[in-house]
């Protein structure tokens, strides 16, 4: 039987916001193939400066510096396998140190970025890899995903956060590697180019007929899409499965893999009022993607707390 750690949640459950936003934001360089995992690296208590700020602001869940982390990027920086791992494990622990702040508890998600995120070339917002027919692909990303996933799981988070999944195939090569860890919770959320599509075309009822099937998976959902999306995805999400449904948007801007920069805001009126619209689509977990910042998160907190 699987541990589900959102039972001891009986309302609304509030994640972290934008982890790299806040770093930027806090004087740190993230123009690098690595993003923010160069923190975790260079910098690390700055890492746990922005969980606490997240914390502070009311997050029930951190979500690790891991993002864009993996063996191939820290090979490239010169760090063998054993320091790679030790480096992953670390993103949760740092976490971790941070939710100890308070006396409430603070689930900690260990982040599993996509792919696409490694590449630093957008490619998490459109799926195209280069990586083959469906099964080729499947098994490249099957390969690259199960060592990171299994450093991740080793250092004991509450829960994988497999996030901005852009295509039916990864999330496929996702199922089979949560299939060979054990019993570690999940979630998986999708990076979405409409109401009804993952970015790379595939419909979102397809994708999430196939995690919602695994056990591991306790929440499924949509992240980093754009706010306007989000209603009718959660829609889509709701009508086909009875686990939770996770929802943490971007703030609608557009992603310059060039610059390496967002661009637009479409949530003017804040997250507060829009967590709410969330909620009322089905959303229990409820949160922040690229653009968003403790005071974001605050807002949502402040804006669910009645129903909780």
């Amino acid at each position: 039987m699987i541990r589900d750690p959102l039972a001891a949640y009986p309302g609304s459950v509030v994640l972290d916001g934008g982890l790299a936003t806040e770093l930027e934001e806090r004087g740190a360089d993230l123009r690098d193939p690595l993003w923010s995992a160069r923190v975790l690296v260079e910098d690390p208590g700055r890492i746990v400066d922005v969980h606490r700020a997240y914390v502070d602001a009311g997050a029930d869940v951190l979500i690790s510096a891991s993002y864009q982390a993996s063996f191939e990027g820290f090979a490239a920086r010169g760090f063998d396998q054993s320091a790679a791992a030790s480096l992953l494990r670390r993103s949760v622990e740092l976490a971790r140190d941070a939710a100890a702040t308070v006396e409430r508890p603070v689930l900690v998600a260990a982040s599993v970025g996509p792919y696409g995120a490694v590449l630093a070339n957008g490619a998490e917002y459109t799926g195209d890899y280069g990586l083959g027919d469906a099964t080729a692909a499947r098994a490249a990303l099957r390969a690259f995903h199960l060592p990171r996933a299994e450093a991740l799981a080793d250092a004991a988070p509450d829960l994988l956060a497999i996030e901005t999944i852009p295509s039916l195939v990864e999330a496929e090569a996702l199922v089979e590697v949560l299939e060979t860890l054990g019993d570690v919770p999940a979630w998986v959320s999708f990076s979405c180019r409409d109401e009804a599509h993952l970015s790379d075309g595939t419909r979102i009822a397809d994708a999430v007929d196939v995690v919602a099937s695994c056990s591991r998976v306790v929440a499924v959902g949509v992240n980093c899409t754009p706010p306007a999306f989000l209603p009718d995805l959660l829609g889509v999400v709701v009508g086909r499965t009875s686990k939770a449904l996770v929802a943490y948007p971007n703030r609608g801007a557009t992603w310059d893999a060039g610059t390496k920069t967002w661009t637009g805001d479409a949530v003017p009126g804040g997250f507060g009022p829009l967590a709410l619209e969330l909620r009322d689509a089905g959303a229990r977990l409820i949160g922040g993607c690229c653009g968003t910042r403790p005071a974001d998160i605050a807002d949502v907190l402040n804006a669910v707390r009645s129903a909780r």
